[in-house]
């Protein structure tokens, strides 16, 4: 008999592949079938929460569907949990479509684009209760020409499907191998708080600090745009996790709505999970301003031979940026009406 797990599964692979290849026209009616009637959507900055199907429609899908006519999902991690008595579907992708209409005031390019995002749907009764949804944005902008920040640190690419080629969780998956991989993330998570930001321990701090023993030598982390890929400890700490510990010394987490475990895969999120005062600079290329931030995070890992192999970030950087007295709409906008 199949599993709740497995059957939310396939309910949202179908669900979110109908709905992408909607006209703008009938969406609503596709919303109509699959959440229910009050379900709570939460996004991305400009989207940001809006609940019902009309709002939901009209606030996220048509203005996409109508920049993208011919967009089409393509997940890479497809996973299902139960976290305190919630039924969680999360996955990883891309949207692809050619870029035809201009969205959210991004001007179109007439070009392919992909639209990375991390998301989590909370199913009650057959139906969607709640979607969180990061769509990487920034990334769209950049893929549309302009560029509003400091050069990342990282690498800046589409994010790659796991090494293991084995993320649509349609089979299923061992408990035991499940509780280990969410075991896993969590003591790595704990091993964070063990490194004394005030003690200014720095880089030689970080990459000996206990976390060490949880990442895999060819570890990779995928970061959200702003930020880029990093491959291997070195690579992490330089390029996201010190600048990000630099900036941010005093954060806190919190708010956890999504801690689970499948198969080799595990994740976590919270809205927001992660609190600070931005007190250091270096971080996207800003000096310190003060200013008390919230970030809207979710992770996804792969666990291979008892360590973390891959791990998958989805943040709103746009959102986090606005906290920080940048708009990056402003900025793109000031660009793009230069000349006219």
């Amino acid at each position: 008999m199949e599993s709740v797990n497995l059957r939310n599964k396939h309910f949202i692979k179908d669900a979110m592949e109908a709905i992408a290849g909607s006209r703008p026209a009938e969406v609503e009616s596709r919303l109509s079938q699959v959440y229910h009637s009050q379900a709570e959507w939460r996004g991305s900055h400009p989207l940001n929460e809006v609940r019902g199907h009309e709002a939901i429609a009209a606030t996220v899908w048509r203005p996409l569907l109508s920049s993208f006519p011919d967009l089409e999902r393509r997940d890479t991690i497809l996973m299902g949990g139960t976290y305190e008595g919630t039924n969680l579907v999360g996955a990883v992708g891309h949207y692809v479509g050619t870029f035809r209409n201009d969205w959210l005031s991004i001007p179109a390019t007439g070009r392919p684009i992909y639209l990375r995002y991390g998301e989590f749907h909370e199913i009650a009764d057959g139906k969607i209760a709640r979607s969180t949804v990061l769509f990487d944005i920034l990334d769209i902008i950049r893929q549309a020409g302009f560029w509003p920040l400091a050069p990342s640190l990282g690498t800046e690419e589409q994010w790659p499907c796991p090494i293991s080629a084995d993320g649509i969780l349609l089979t299923e998956q061992d408990p035991e191998i499940s509780a280990a991989s969410l075991k896993l993330t969590l003591d790595m998570q704990t091993s964070l708080g063990q490194y004394n930001d005030e003690a200014n321990e720095g880089r030689e701090g970080l990459l000996n600090m206990p976390q060490k023993q949880f990442w895999h030598p060819k570890m990779m982390w995928y970061g959200p745009c702003g930020i880029g890929t990093t491959r291997g400890l070195a690579g992490f700490v330089d390029y996201h996790q010190l600048p990000f510990r630099t900036a941010f010394p005093n954060r806190r987490g919190g708010n956890h709505y999504v801690r689970i475990g499948d198969g080799k895969y595990s994740a976590t999120g919270g809205w927001p999970s992660v609190f600070g005062k931005h007190i250091g600079g270096n971080f996207l290329g800003m000096a310190p301003t003060g200013k008390d931030v919230s970030m809207r995070v979710m992770d996804f890992y792969l666990a291979d031979e008892g360590l973390i192999r891959e791990n998958w970030v989805p943040l709103d950087i746009i959102h986090l940026l606005l906290q920080m007295d940048v708009d990056v709409f402003a900025r793109m906008q000031s660009f793009f009406r230069r000349g006219r």
